[in-house]
């Protein structure tokens, strides 16, 4: 261990190997069952019929309890009490008991051995993830013995992107998008520049789209409106925000250099410039401390009252409940979308999605108790059925198709969404429980999406591309390169605060070679190495040149 990587990175280094520990076999419980599990019969319940989902045809009368672990503290535990997961639990005949938790949760559930019967988790590069065959079953077998017709409504692309060294693959995430997805349209962006409607005509309607003007707007901003915030972004925690990869895709770095090796985006001369613009409105005062330090809660809270004046807002689906409080409460001083910042080098912005990895990856662990049930709940909510139901809920109940085909919330449903939103969310939970949902069934209608980020969505049509070639290409958790390249983001995530927050020109420029110092000083090199060769085999896997 060198010393630039010091006591901070020793602690990454001892929290990582507690992670790392539990899935190499030290004598923990939940790591024992290691070899495939023979899966129970059906006997007597129904005879699988490729052409049928299993839960029609299952004719088991005692109602099955099922406990699904989700690794995120966020998540509505509730089960059966609003439209969308009553309905689930009726005709699955299941009840589902939710626990939610953090990485030490997790650890600890691996560590005890006490398995819940689904797990889902985020992180594609995980242990957890990489290790899924020795916990988890094969979704493979799971369909080949119980529910075929999982075949008929996965999707054959994630099914492969997924697929372990075995050959089988054994989670299945949603927001997958594939190459047919983002060719077919339906995928909507999720970042945007934003400006309130009233700031924006009152200044002019300006173009904000060099640093110079930037900065320029920023300042009239301030002048005009001096009880609001002028720039804002997303919280930034212990990540980026939205100014690290966000704003790189905004302004089109590039993904990989001319040799199609990894390209180190955050050294990018045209990201830099933008960097030492933010940190000149940072010091012009057009930045608020706050912003680097509030968390998730208290930056919704600002954008529901309306305290940015422009924000670089990446999740805007996340974030339209929040939008739509403020454009609901305050007609035409609405968030809209338009240009902002642009690359000083004429590059298109390359907005990202979820892309083929997806967001939450769904398994189905050994410990399961009635496997057949469980792959059952995949194929339900992955059907036509499952999909409408999750985003739309039940026909004549909560929406119509009306004579062009499309799907729309009855009035009383559409006036819920428009102005009660958290009774919406409470009592129909429509768009909420997303552990198979996709993208291409938000377009079956106009409802899909709150009103407060339609148009955004519509100013980044054809702003898409996937960034597919740099999905799981971080080094193998546990090896050297791994805890280097820890070390590096978490120094990263730091140094881009400091770089915005620099007194000067000469602070930022030191800050800037302390990080580059730091890369050398931790195997940046090899970890680049790594990254070129994941590279390559994702775009032999896709078959991309």
């Amino acid at each position: 261990m060198n010393k630039a990587f010091g006591k901070k990175g020793l602690k990454l280094c001892t929290a990582l190997m507690a992670v790392v520990l539990v899935f190499t076999g030290c004598g923990s419980k939940g790591n024992s069952d290691s070899s495939s599990k023979e899966l129970s019969s059906i006997e007597g319940r129904y005879t699988i019929d490729p052409e049928t989902p299993a839960w029609k045809l299952d004719k088991k009368e005692e109602t099955t309890d099922l406990t699904w672990y989700v690794n995120a503290d966020w998540w509505n535990t509730d089960f059966g009490k609003d439209l969308v997961t009553k309905k689930i639990k009726e005709d699955l005949n299941i009840n589902i008991k939710f626990i939610k938790g953090d990485d030490t949760k997790l650890n600890t559930i691996f560590a005890g051995g006490e398995m819940p019967d689904l797990l889902t988790v985020f992180d594609s590069n995980s242990p957890v993830v990489q290790k899924a065959a020795t916990w988890a079953l094969p979704l493979n077998d799971l369909a080949d013995k119980y529910d075929p017709y999982f075949n008929k409504v996965a999707e054959k692309d994630t099914m492969n992107w997924f697929q372990l060294a075995d050959g089988k693959t054994y989670g299945y995430p949603n927001y997958s998008n594939t190459q047919n997805d983002y060719d077919s349209g339906n995928i909507p962006a999720k970042t945007a520049f934003v400006i309130r409607k009233d700031v924006y005509e009152a200044i002019g309607k300006p173009t904000i789209g060099t640093p110079e003007e930037f900065k320029s707007v920023m300042q009239q901003i301030k002048k005009q409106f001096p009880e609001m915030i002028p720039f804002g972004f997303n919280s930034i925690g212990k990540g980026t925000g939205s100014l690290g990869d966000v704003l790189q895709d905004f302004i089109g770095v590039p993904m990989e250099t001319e040799n199609g090796e990894f390209y180190n985006r955050n050294l990018d001369e045209d990201y830099l410039t933008w960097l030492k613009t933010l940190n000149e409105v940072y010091r012009n005062g057009d930045i608020s401390d706050d912003s680097f330090a509030d968390d998730g809660t208290a930056f919704e809270e600002k954008v529901k009252s309306g305290k940015y004046a422009t924000m670089l807002l990446d999740g805007t689906p996340q974030q339209s409940g929040n939008l739509q409080i403020f454009m609901t409460g305050n007609p035409g001083k609405e968030y809209i979308a338009i240009d902002g910042p642009q690359s000083t080098v004429g590059h298109e912005p390359t907005l990202n999605q979820s892309g083929i990895t997806g967001w939450m990856i769904t398994y189905v662990t050994k410990k399961a108790k009635d496997p057949a049930k469980a792959i059952q709940i995949y194929t339900y909510l992955l059907s036509e059925e499952g999909q409408k139901l999750m985003n739309y809920g039940i026909e004549g109940e909560t929406y119509k198709v009306n004579e062009a085909g499309k799907i729309e919330f009855l009035p009383e449903i559409k006036d819920l969404q428009l102005n009660n939103a958290d009774k919406f969310k409470k009592d129909y939970r429509m768009g909420e429980f997303m552990f198979f949902g996709h993208d291409r069934d938000k377009a079956l209608s106009n409802d899909a999406f709150a009103e407060s980020i339609k148009q955004m969505q519509e100013w980044g049509k054809g702003k898409m591309k996937p960034h597919f070639i740099l999905e799981n290409i971080n080094p193998a958790q546990g090896t050297p390169e791994a805890r280097s390249l820890t070390a590096i983001d978490a120094t990263w995530n730091t140094t881009l605060v400091s770089l915005i927050r620099s007194k000067d020109d000469a602070t930022f420029d030191s800050n800037l070679a302390a990080y580059k110092t730091f890369l050398n000083d931790n195997s940046w090199d090899k970890i680049v190495e790594v990254r070129s060769e994941k590279m390559k085999n994702n775009k032999e896997k896709l078959g991309l040149k």
